[in-house]
Order: C-alpha cells, then sequence, then structure tokens
C-alpha cells in the first residue's frame, strides 16, 4: 500500500488516540507532580467584655479560595506524592527494612501500606483470574463446538450470560447472595454449622469470592475468541491426526492449541489490562475493608474527601499504567519475536 493511502486509513484513529488517549495522559503525569494547597489559616483575637481576648485559629476562605483560583494545579510537589506514604512509601520501607523482626514481619508491614496493599490484590486478581478464565473459556469452547448443533444456540446463549451482566451488577448480586441472609452465606453457615461465619468479614473468605466471581465473569470472553479460532482448525490436519492414531488429548494438545496460541496472546493482552484494573467487583462487594485495588484508591482519592486529591489520584493512574506497561510487556516481546520468525 503507498505511505500516503496508509496514512489516509490511519490518521482517524491517530488523530482519536492522540486527543482522547495520549493528551489525557500528559495532562494526569502533570498533575501528579502537584498537590493540593494547604487552607490559609489565621488568627483572630475575639475580646469578650468581662471574659478577656482570646486568640483563635481559623481558615481563611476567601484567601484560599483566591489562592485555589490563582494556582489551580495546585502546589508543585515534584516526585514527591510518589514517594509519599499512600504511594511508593521509600521512606516507610527504608524503617521496615533498617529495623524488623523476620521476613514475615518486614512482610506483614509493607502489606499494611496503602499501596502496596492495593497492589497485592491487584496483582493477585490478575495472575489468579487470567489464566484460569482463559482456561476456563477454552474448555468451554471445546465443549460447546463438540455438541451436536441443535443444542448449541441455548449452550452459548446461557454461556455468554456472565459476560451479558453489568460488572457492577454482577457484583452487587453476588454481594446479595454471600449475605447472611443469602443463598451462598446462608449454605456455607448451615454446611459449617457456624451462624455467625460470614463472607465479607474474613479477608480470605473475601479474596476467595473476589477471585471466583471474576473468573466467572472473565470466562464469557475467552470462550467466544477460542470458540471462534475452533472453527478456523483445518479439518484435513485433525483427521490426518485421527487416522496416525491420535486421541482427543493429543489432537488438542497438538494440532488445536498450536493453531490457537495467536488468539491465545491476544486474550491474554486483553485479560491482564481489564484484571489488573480491577475496581467494580470490590464497590459492588464492599470489599474495600479486605480488598483494595489501584482503581479503587483512585477511586478513594476522587470521592468523599472535603478536598479531592487529583495529585493523589494522578500519581496512583501513573503507576498503575506503567504496572500494566510491565506486565504487557513480555507478551507484547513474544509477539514480536514469532512476527520476525515469519
Amino acid at each position: 500500500m503507498p505511505h500516503k493511502a496508509f496514512f489516509a486509513f490511519i490518521m482517524p484513529s491517530l488523530l482519536a488516540m492522540l486527543l482522547f488517549i495520549a493528551l489525557p495522559i500528559v495532562s494526569v503525569a502533570v498533575q501528579s507532580l502537584y498537590v493540593q494547597h494547604e487552607r490559609v489559616v489565621t488568627e483572630v483575637e475575639t475580646c469578650a467584655p468581662f471574659a478577656g481576648c482570646t486568640t483563635e485559629t481559623r481558615v481563611d476562605a476567601e484567601a484560599t479560595e483566591k489562592l485555589r483560583h490563582a494556582e489551580p494545579l495546585g502546589r508543585f510537589n515534584g516526585f514527591g506524592t510518589y514517594l509519599d506514604r499512600n504511594h511508593l512509601a521509600t521512606a516507610e520501607i527504608g524503617a521496615i527494612l533498617s529495623d524488623n523482626a523476620g521476613f514475615a514481619d518486614i512482610a506483614s508491614r509493607i502489606y499494611n501500606l496503602p499501596f502496596y496493599r492495593a497492589l497485592a490484590f491487584t496483582l493477585t486478581y490478575t495472575f489468579v483470574v487470567t489464566p484460569l478464565a482463559m482456561l476456563l473459556g477454552f474448555c468451554i469452547a471445546l465443549g460447546v463446538n463438540a455438541i451436536p448443533p441443535f443444542y448449541k444456540g441455548p449452550v452459548i446463549f446461557f454461556s455468554l450470560l456472565p459476560m451479558i451482566v453489568t460488572p457492577l451488577v454482577g457484583a452487587l448480586i453476588l454481594y446479595w447472595m454471600s449475605s447472611p441472609q443469602g443463598i451462598l452465606g446462608a449454605t456455607l453457615q448451615s454446611l459449617l454449622n457456624d451462624p455467625t461465619l460470614s463472607l465479607k468479614s474474613s479477608a480470605v473468605l473475601t479474596w476467595t469470592t473476589l477471585l471466583v466471581y471474576g473468573i466467572w465473569h472473565n470466562a464469557p470472553f475467552s470462550f467466544v475468541v477460542f470458540y471462534a479460532g475452533l472453527q478456523t482448525v483445518p479439518h484435513d490436519t485433525l483427521e490426518s491426526a485421527m487416522i496416525d492414531g491420535a486421541n482427543r488429548w493429543e489432537r488438542i494438545r497438538f494440532v488445536v492449541i498450536p493453531h490457537l496460541m495467536p488468539l491465545a496472546t491476544f486474550v491474554a493482552l486483553v485479560q491482564l489490562m481489564d484484571n489488573f484494573r480491577v475496581f467494580e467487583p470490590i464497590v459492588g462487594f464492599s470489599a474495600e475493608a479486605n480488598a483494595t485495588s489501584l482503581s479503587w484508591s483512585i477511586f478513594n482519592d476522587l470521592r468523599g474527601q472535603v478536598d479531592q486529591l487529583f495529585g493523589s489520584a494522578a500519581a496512583t493512574s501513573m503507576l498503575t499504567i506503567i504496572g500494566v506497561v510491565i506486565l504487557l510487556s513480555p507478551v507484547l516481546v513474544r509477539t514480536r519475536r514469532e512476527f520476525n520468525r515469519r
């Protein structure tokens, strides 16, 4: 294709990516270098006829508003936000490493830092849900591909239901089901003979519930992609393998899986990006006490505050972007190497 025609084709996409992706990221990066202005405080002397004079400290709302209007980005803080206790916590980690009671104490104290607690659940969710959801979706695709055509329509419909349900709605449904009055919570209490058992009060049970929900919700996407890929597997190759005596597992291992590897790479890329940004299940399940994520930390900085912490949220956003890039790098490098071989 001539270069002019190529650029004519991709120019709309490039402009859209520049306006809606690149520029906002630059804006967030700049905002992460600033913090909100502190309130302007003044001392006011109040005198009463018989009580004497007292000095009170008050917030000068007018002066504070003028300062914020003059410098809307806030006060320049450089990389201080990235290094404070709510983010990388370099000073706190240095103190932990210099004075501790062993590896368990180090891990426990670092886990209690907000950023690393959120990062721990984010990474656990990503590396558990992504492969298991892909495996489950692949197994469902193999099963659906093998059933008679008459049953495929209804089975495909029910297999896609988890993806049709909005993540937040699905998390809310799980929240209600896992309450002591819900079917899951009441069943567990009955099976374990513990009327006080609650999925929401235990960190382990909360994490397990969120991971199971993530697998259930993400599996349909893998199923759709792998099922479409199964329709392109060469029948001649499969028949040749059958004639050579290959059983079903051997045909899947040596014919189907190699054929679907490019699709698996694509699914892995999408799932890694989506799962690293886990947010809705935590909010819907009200799991903030036991499980937080980087996306939830951004949300928390921007809500429920007297002053919205735009700088803190921007710093967490940039760290999240860096984390996604690091996660995707091995997959992208492998894809590039395979492309170069061809």
